[in-house]
């Protein structure tokens, strides 16, 4: 898709969008998703930073009987960890709750990369989410019961060594989410140059990061 940078995005627009999307699993799993939708969210995901180029994302979409299929791959991961019956069982049924599945994984070329890989494609996932809010779409980015379980990674089709980053939801809902009480933004703003050892900084940071601001006496 297109490679040439945007220019003159509206940010009031795209903020609205961002703070629009919700962390939403009310969604009617007998209505299905088209293909060529969650193509175009896989494409939008696949837009993120990636800081040595491997482009370490990996999509496998679970629709139809391979939602129970998945589940099954979990379980079997979970059982060979002597979890507890009760997780394994709600793990067998657990993706049926929406009509699309989508497994995100990170693949690596070498160990050093995992952690920054990983990184990227976290961003990935939230590209993705917000592509679905964009679609109308609800979305839930759950965790793997298990990171790296064997099944599901040949059931994903991903290589040998993928980490599962996500397990994301899609789906149409029927109810909307109320938004979350967020903590307020703290910014730590540092103006000045480094300081000799001994001097005291011109800057002391306060409680609220405002440079200049001093710590309250102990």
């Amino acid at each position: 898709m297109g490679d040439a940078p945007v220019v003159g995005l509206d940010l009031a627009a795209f903020e609205h969008l961002a703070w629009s999307r919700r962390t939403n699993l009310q969604v009617d799993p007998d209505q299905p998703v088209a293909l060529e939708l969650i193509e175009a969210l896989c494409e939008v995901a696949r837009s993120a930073p990636n800081h040595k180029r491997t482009w370490p994302w990996r999509f496998a979409l679970f629709t139809g009987d391979g939602r129970a299929a998945l589940g099954h791959a979990f379980a079997t991961a979970l059982v060979a960890g002597n979890v507890e019956a009760a997780r394994v069982a709600k793990s067998r049924v657990k993706y049926l709750r929406a009509p699309a599945v989508l497994v995100v994984g990170s693949s690596s070329p070498e160990p050093a990369r995992e952690l920054e890989d990983g990184y990227a494609v976290a961003a990935a996932v939230q590209n993705m989410l917000l592509a679905a809010t964009a679609a109308g779409l609800a979305s839930y980015w759950s965790s793997p019961p298990v990171a790296d379980a064997p099944g599901v990674l040949a059931l994903a089709g991903f290589p040998e060594g993928t980490q599962v980053v996500a397990v994301v939801y899609i789906g149409w809902a029927i109810r909307d989410m109320e938004a979350p009480v967020r903590p307020p933004l703290v910014l730590h703003h540092v103006t000045t140059g480094p300081v000799e050892d001994g001097e005291a900084s011109p800057d002391l940071p306060g409680p609220a990061g405002q440079a200049g601001v001093a710590p309250p006496p102990a």
